[in-house]
């Protein structure tokens, strides 16, 4: 992503957003490409930040089968 000088100043926000998806910013100056950032990654940090990853790794049951059981649908007595 290219942005200006201006934009790092009023967007830095949305411009954390850019580099936590792991893209690389170029700022310009006066149209002339002088900086680029780029994202940090902490090698002593191997798992990820969301906190719905992994979820499933405590459950005893298989995913698989639950999604399976999920699936059948209802049945309803008459």
């Amino acid at each position: 992503m290219i942005v200006s000088a201006k934009d790092l100043r009023f967007k830095i926000s949305m411009l954390f957003d850019v580099l936590t998806k792991g893209e690389d910013i170029i700022i310009t100056y006066r149209g002339k490409p002088k900086a680029k950032l780029i994202s940090f990654e902490d090698p002593d940090n191997n798992e990820k930040s969301d906190a719905l990853f992994g979820m499933w790794k405590d459950q005893g049951s298989d995913v698989d089968e639950l999604i399976r059981n999920m699936r059948q649908g209802r049945k309803f007595a008459l």
